[in-house]
C-alpha cells in the first residue's frame, strides 16, 4: 500500500461515516475483523474491549450511528505502516480519535484499535 492508497482508503471511510451509510462503512472491514475500543467495553460490557467478526461490528456501528445522529468526522492525518495505516480524525463532539488499522490481502481492515482523546460513549 502506498501513502496515496492509504489516503484514499481513509477518505472513503470518512465519507461513508459522514453519509451514515452503514453498508459502505462495513465494506471496509473483513469478515473476521477484530475491533478493539473503549466503546465496546461500555456498550457491550466486554472487559477486553474487543468485538470479533463483521456481525458484532455491524451491530456496534449501527448503535453508534443511532446514538450520534449528528455524527461527523474530519480527517486530520493518515500515517502509513507496512501492514496498514493509522488515521487521526476529529468528531463533531470535539473528541479526537486515532484508529490503527491492519489490512488483509484484500485491502480490508482485519484488525482495528481505536484510541480516543476523551470519553466516548
Amino acid at each position: 500500500m502506498t501513502y496515496e492508497d492509504a489516503q484514499a482508503h481513509a477518505k472513503d471511510w470518512i465519507e461513508a461515516w459522514n453519509a451514515h451509510d452503514l453498508e459502505r462503512i462495513m465494506s471496509h472491514y473483513s469478515q473476521d475483523v477484530v475491533f478493539e475500543a473503549e466503546t465496546v467495553k461500555t456498550r457491550w460490557e466486554k472487559p477486553d474491549g474487543k468485538l470479533r467478526g463483521i456481525a458484532e461490528l455491524r451491530k456496534h456501528f449501527a448503535l453508534g450511528l443511532k446514538l450520534a445522529p449528528q455524527l461527523k468526522f474530519q480527517l486530520e492525518q493518515v500515517l502509513l505502516a507496512p501492514s496498514g495505516y493509522a488515521i487521526l480524525y476529529s468528531r463533531e463532539n470535539g473528541n479526537r480519535v486515532i484508529d490503527c488499522v491492519v489490512l488483509n490481502d484484500a485491502g480490508q481492515a482485519a484488525k482495528v484499535t481505536a484510541y480516543y482523546g476523551g470519553v466516548q460513549r
